[in-house]
C-alpha cells in the first residue's frame, strides 16, 4: 500500500465514524446519515482500491463498538450500509441488470433478517407489524438507495474524484 493511499484511508475512516456518530446522536433522519456514510465506502474504492477499503472497513467498524453509543446503529452499518460498497462492486462486474438486481435484494434480505433477528433477540417486546408489508417497503427503499448510490457514485467519477487523485 503507498503511503498517499494510507492516508486517504484515515480520512475516510474518520469521515465515516464522525456520520455513524452524528447517526446515533440526532433523533431524526439517521438511515439518511448512515447512507450518507455508506456513500464513503465507494468512494474509497475508487480512489484507494478493495485492499485498503477492506482495511477502512474494518478500521470503522471496529472503532464504532468503541466510539458510537447506539449499537443498533453499529449493527445496521456492519451488515447493510458499510458492506454493500463492495457488494454493490463485484456485483455490478457481472454487467447483468436481472442478476445484479437478485443479486443485491439477496443481499438485503439476508442482512435484514439478522438484523431483525437481532432486534428480537435482545427486545423483550416486538411491535406489532404486518412483517410481509414491512419488507416490500424495505425492498423498496433499498432499490432507491441502491439507485441514489448509483448516481452519487457516476457523480463522483465525473466531477468530485479527479481533482483528489
Amino acid at each position: 500500500m503507498k503511503s498517499n493511499n494510507i492516508a486517504k484511508g484515515g480520512i475516510f475512516a474518520a469521515l465515516s465514524l464522525i456520520l455513524l456518530y452524528l447517526s446515533s446522536v440526532f433523533p431524526t433522519n439517521r438511515l439518511f446519515i448512515l447512507g450518507v456514510a455508506s456513500c464513503i465506502i465507494p468512494l474509497s474504492i475508487i480512489l484507494t482500491g478493495v485492499k485498503n477499503t477492506v482495511v477502512v472497513y474494518g478500521a470503522v467498524c471496529l472503532l464504532s463498538l468503541f466510539i458510537i453509543p447506539s449499537k443498533l446503529i453499529i449493527i445496521a452499518y456492519i451488515l447493510i450500509f458499510g458492506c454493500y460498497g463492495f457488494v454493490k462492486y463485484f456485483v455490478e462486474k457481472l454487467r447483468s441488470i436481472p442478476i445484479e438486481f437478485v443479486l443485491k435484494l439477496l443481499y438485503f434480505n439476508i442482512s435484514s433478517a439478522i438484523i431483525i433477528f437481532i432486534y428480537k433477540s435482545l427486545l423483550l417486546k416486538t411491535p406489532n407489524i404486518n412483517i410481509y408489508l414491512l419488507i416490500l417497503f424495505m425492498e423498496f427503499a433499498f432499490l432507491v438507495y441502491d439507485y441514489a448510490l448509483t448516481i452519487f457514485i457516476v457523480y463522483a467519477n465525473k466531477k468530485l474524484l479527479k481533482k483528489f487523485k
